[in-house]
């Protein structure tokens, strides 16, 4: 991948002109906190504050829509659900919001192609993951939405969600990653002890540059509703898969789309059972969204992150690198790459004891690199496929 094959196709790895363009808004209460943390309007209280928090499914939905296509499989929605819901809590979630939280969707869709009968699938799965939540104790309450037949600006489907929560500031995890600590990272791959399927790891990011690179000419044909008819065909549907062939990857076999399509995992259930007993031990928590593994780079002053200690690369990343040939440097700027979240702690607290809590719920955990002064915020990446340092 390059960066003029990211401009063909409309997207961006950098969300550069979305930054400029935002540059001058206030940051909040807490300028380097994960989420933008608000005064308390709600209630008129200086010792809280609220949180509200936006995002979508992104591209995502395109891919989950030519699999459900190929397929009649209606859990695909549940995922695509999940997907944008995820984005959402988990980012509040790393400034410590893990409760009582508001959650409003806004669908937008091509009445044409999508039916009553996904909206339906789409309502069921929301709910379905509302009550899964419940089960750790985490309250999430629908408010409803906007569900809107947009089918000039819309394709296919659109699937966002905004969320609301209020809490107490002694709560709040706000980020300070100092010299000296480690890094903590939480595998976003394998299948969680609240997860019922293997969890490729893909996540809600690159999924435009991951659809686009892997599948074959046959979706560009079969499914123009799947792309901008403006995309130059050079840059579309570049590769040899088809979303129902199986790939032998790391000793095992996997469907192409299971892999693609695979719901972004909720880390909430972890977070919601660590964060008070490991509170005073955490410096940052950072969701490796867009930007990869780079994402911290935002979060930090006069450091060098150093991560040199990864997970391995998960059998969803090999299969884009090898479709895309993309660089590997570009692969860690894009996807996370084999963990999503990861904790910033003191090294003189209880790490083993982290990382036995969060192996009770099946996922792996492991101190993944350390934090120095620097003279510039820099993220170095050591990995099999070499070093590589983003300022």
């Amino acid at each position: 991948m390059s960066n003029s094959k990211y401009d063909l196709r409309g997207v961006s790895a950098s969300k550069s002109e979305v930054h400029e363009a935002i540059k001058q808004l206030d940051k909040g209460l807490y300028p380097l906190a994960f989420c933008k943390i608000l005064p308390d309007l709600a209630a008129g209280d200086s010792d809280w504050c609220n949180i509200m928090h936006a995002d979508t499914a992104g591209t995502k939905t395109s891919l989950a829509y030519m699999y459900w296509k190929a397929t009649g499989r209606d859990v695909i929605w549940a995922n695509i659900v999940q997907d944008a819901i995820v984005m959402n809590l988990d980012d509040m979630a790393c400034v410590g919001c893990l409760d009582n939280i508001l959650l409003s969707s806004t669908i937008g869709r091509n009445k044409h192609l999508i039916s009553g009968t996904v909206l339906s699938h789409l309502i069921a799965g929301t709910q379905d993951f509302i009550r899964r939540m419940e089960a750790f104790d985490i309250h999430i309450i629908s408010s409803g939405g906007e569900t809107a037949d947009v089918g000039d600006i819309v394709r296919t489907l659109d699937v966002g969600f905004t969320t609301f929560a209020r809490l107490p500031k002694k709560d709040l995890v706000v980020n300070d990653i100092k010299a000296g600590d480690i890094i903590l990272g939480i595998s976003s791959s394998g299948q969680a002890s609240y997860e019922s399927d293997y969890n490729s790891g893909i996540g809600s990011n690159g999924l435009t540059s991951a659809r686009h690179d892997v599948l074959n000419r046959f979706y560009m044909e079969a499914y123009p509703e799947s792309y901008d008819p403006n995309t130059s065909e050079e840059v579309l549907y570049n590769g040899k898969y088809k979303l129902t062939d199986l790939v032998h990857l790391q000793g095992e076999d996997y469907q192409v789309g299971d892999l693609l399509t695979s719901p972004t995992r909720t880390y909430l259930p972890v977070l919601k059972a660590l964060i008070p007993q490991f509170r005073s031990a955490i410096h940052g928590i950072i969701h490796c969204t867009g930007g990869g593994q780079t994402k911290v780079i935002k979060f930090i002053s006069g450091k060098k992150i150093i991560k040199d200690n990864l997970f391995n690369v998960p059998p969803v990343f090999e299969l884009i690198q090898e479709s895309s040939g993309a660089d590997w440097r570009e692969m860690y700027q894009v996807f996370n790459m084999g963990h999503r979240m990861e904790l910033y702690c003191d090294p003189s607290s209880d790490v083993q004891g982290m990382i036995d809590l969060i192996g009770t719920f099946g996922i792996e955990a492991k101190v993944i690199g350390r934090v120095e002064e620097a003279a510039q915020n820099e993220v170095k990446i050591v990995c099999p496929y070499g070093e590589f340092s983003y300022f």
